[in-house]
């Protein structure tokens, strides 16, 4: 990105605030940032394995959108993350060097510095420092990920949507993230479908631990959606 473009400084102060990059100098950023630009992609654009935005590497700066795998025989899809600002895609990749077999889908209109694989890793050899943060983001991803497959195989749907609910809310235990998201988008989350996860829905909003208005859900009981999660048995007793 040059100097001159109208997002230069706004971008820059982005990477400068970053958890990621802040650790860096003025040099480094300088650096970094030349090898970007500046992009939008629309809310509902989809990005499949194999076509040329795999051979990217993109910073989010604004909106949310999903990695994914689908079975196109079964038409079974599985949300593996939900990134949003501050995020990165894909670090696997940037790391390991080979293709990541995921496709990505925007929630809302996203914000993105874009720049190639080849030039993130030729920067990084010149920079080692941004090891410091990167392999902790990585590795806290992969922990993500592994607590969200060992829900898929060990608890039953309710709990997983309980899990799911419970990780995305905010310091005043109200839920964010995917407080909008419709039900087959949290299906998605935890290997469901539509029609489980809205019999669940309904059976927790008739308990008291969630409202559901206008398309919005929120958590109105975080203590008894703290205990769905720690009892298996709860939905049971409450049914």
């Amino acid at each position: 990105m040059k100097t001159t473009n109208i997002n230069y400084s706004a971008c820059r102060v982005e990477l400068e605030e970053h958890e990621l990059f802040k650790h860096l100098n003025e040099d480094a950023i300088t650096s970094l940032l030349d090898n970007f630009k500046y992009t939008i992609w629309e809310k509902g654009t989809e990005f499949f394995a194999g076509d040329n935005n795999s051979n990217n590497f993109c910073i989010i700066l604004s909106g949310r959108l999903k990695t994914c795998k689908s079975n196109y025989d079964t038409d079974r899809n599985y949300t593996l993350s939900l990134l949003e600002k501050g995020d990165v895609l894909d670090i696997m990749s940037l790391i390991d060097g080979h293709k990541h077999d995921i496709n990505f889908t925007t929630i809302d209109e996203v914000e993105v510095l874009l720049t190639s694989m080849n030039k993130m890793r030729a920067w990084m050899e010149v920079n080692p420092a941004i090891y410091k943060t990167f392999m902790p983001y990585m590795a806290c991803r992969m922990r993500e990920m592994e607590a969200n497959l060992t829900d898929n195989v060990l608890a039953d749907i309710p709990t997983r949507l309980a899990r799911l609910f419970m990780s995305n809310c905010n310091e005043t235990k109200h839920l964010e993230r995917i407080n909008d998201l419709s039900h087959n988008e949290i299906a998605y989350m935890i290997g469901s479908t539509r029609a489980v996860v809205n019999r669940y829905i309904q059976q927790f909003k008739k308990d008291g631990i969630i409202s559901v208005q206008r398309k919005h859900t929120d958590v109105v009981n975080y203590q008894l959606l703290s205990q769905r999660v720690h009892n298996q048995n709860y939905m049971l007793k409450n049914s």
